[in-house]
């Protein structure tokens, strides 16, 4: 019963997301208000049926379902979804919606393409420290898709003002100066949380192989994306770095996400590769 529940469930998630999007890039296109506030209340139907997608899988696997390929880019849609929500409760950023919604049907559709079947627990990740340091890094992951979506965005409305001819972004587009805060806010939220990943999963690596560090591919590309982002901060608060250098930073450092994601997996291997 449960299994067929899941299965209604993210067939509602793709849906609800596909229905949400339309709705998004309806208002994109002819900016009418009502459009707007129709799509927002779809986008957190959307969240909502995520969330109990997620809840039905932990409740039939028994376990924190973020262990395989088809579980991981759910939980990153799930974060990017109410990463967004969130951020938009405190703020408003004209037509951020769209970008947001774009970037979690691909990763819907991408969750939609390999398999859903459930897999045993493998022993090294039969720990309390599974949903933290786990759940944290994906949580990170969906701020920092935020100040990706966000750059793109500044590039976008950027190129517009530079070219001096005013056409289909500009009106549609937010000032730079709020991209650019939106950036910061994103940046800021998503490295924090992307720290305390990394600190928790030292302290797991101590726990379960007597090591807090292995230089693993997976934990080596992490440490790098760390520090990408890391420099942006310093170049940001430090050097007073604004604008496009901040936005390719962000569209660079995401690239290094999604590589940690998975590239290394793919390419590398490592003992991190259990999840796909």
């Amino acid at each position: 019963m449960l299994s067929e529940i899941n299965y209604l469930l993210f067939n509602s998630v793709l849906l609800v997301s596909f229905v949400a999007c339309a709705v998004y890039l309806a208002f994109f296109f002819t900016q009418k208000e009502k459009l707007r506030k129709i799509a927002r209340r779809i986008l957190i139907g959307s969240g909502i049926l995520q969330s109990l997608y997620v809840l039905s899988r932990y409740l039939i696997a028994g376990h924190t379902p973020i262990t395989s390929q088809h579980e991981v880019v759910v939980f990153f849609s799930w974060s990017v979804t109410w990463a967004y929500l969130s951020f938009h409760w405190r703020y408003s950023v004209k037509n951020f919606g769209t970008f947001v919604s774009v970037l979690i049907v691909i990763m819907l559709i991408i969750a939609a393409s390999v398999s859903r079947a459930f897999n045993p627990l493998p022993p090294a990740l039969q720990s309390l420290w599974l949903p933290v340091h786990a759940g944290v890094a994906v949580m990170a992951y969906g701020f920092l898709a935020l100040a990706f979506c966000g750059a793109v965005m500044y590039l976008l409305q950027e190129r517009e003002l530079k070219s001096k001819k005013f056409g289909f972004f500009f009106s549609r587009l937010p000032s730079l100066e709020a991209l650019d805060q939106l950036n910061n806010h994103c940046l800021t939220v998503g490295f924090g949380l992307l720290t305390l990943g990394i600190i928790t999963g030292s302290v797991w690596a101590r726990q379960a192989w007597g090591t807090y560090w292995q230089w693993d591919p997976k934990e080596t590309w992490s440490l790098i994306t760390w520090f990408l982002y890391a420099a942006q901060i310093h170049q940001r608060f430090i050097l007073g770095w604004r604008g496009k250098r901040a936005a390719v930073m962000s569209i660079a450092a995401f690239c290094s996400v999604l590589f940690t994601m998975w590239g290394v997996t793919y390419l590398l291997g490592g003992i991190h590769s259990y999840a796909w």
